[in-house]
């Protein structure tokens, strides 16, 4: 039997998502080591391999077929903008991506001026200003703390992930407008859910009654 193969995003999404597989009955003993330097698991009898991966990289071992199934945030997905089914909305790690600022910027924002967007999803504000907003921005792309951009003036606004909002409110920014809403999902290869139909299939419909529990 051939394995099935599942990608999962480092960190706090993987240890939901394999307590959840754990749950379904595809669990992996050798994950569980603190100590083990293996790259890749697996659980024989069950037919299943799975491997840790950085959040981006998960939709590109999806595509590529290096992985059948990849667990990883929606915002990852929608970024990377990769060819894969999304086929299940896990419901843990909600937040949501939103555009926020200075409560001065909001009147520039919505006036329709060029404003400087800083973020770390340079596609997911691009689509965002260009295809609904109809408005055009310049991107700014960051790789640490988007909630300093305003603050000293790099950008007017900023397209992140907010989850309680605290962060904002503590440095005296606001949430403008709700860009979309986050949680982890199942990603499926386009191949393999031909190819592997009916073990997928089974996959899905058990993570899915184990979600209702």
């Amino acid at each position: 039997m051939r394995y099935i193969t599942v990608a999962l995003a480092k960190g706090r999404l993987a240890k939901k998502a394999m307590a959840l597989f754990t749950k379904a009955g595809f669990p992996c003993e050798e994950m569980e080591d603190p100590d083990t330097r293996k790259l890749i698991f697996e659980n024989k009898e069950a037919g299943m391999r799975f491997f840790l991966a950085k959040a981006p990289d998960v939709p590109t071992y999806v595509e590529y077929g290096a992985a059948d199934i990849g667990i990883v945030g929606e915002d990852t997905i929608a970024e990377e903008g990769r060819k894969l089914y999304e086929v299940l909305d896990l419901g843990f790690g909600k937040c949501k991506m939103c555009i926020a600022g200075l409560p001065k910027s909001r009147e520039v924002l919505d006036n329709g001026s060029l404003i400087r967007v800083a973020t770390k999803y340079p596609n997911i504000a691009k689509d965002y200003f260009y295809n609904k907003r109809h408005q055009t921005v310049e991107i700014i792309k960051l790789n640490g703390s988007i909630e300093l951009a305003p603050i000293v003036g790099l950008s007017e606004v900023i397209c992140d992930i907010v989850e309680t909002g605290t962060t904002l409110r503590e440095n005296g920014l606001v949430v403008f407008e709700e860009v979309l809403p986050l949680s982890a999902r199942m990603v499926v290869n386009e191949t393999s859910m031909k190819m592997e139909k009916s073990r997928i299939n089974e996959i899905i419909d058990k993570l899915t009654a184990n979600l209702q529990n």
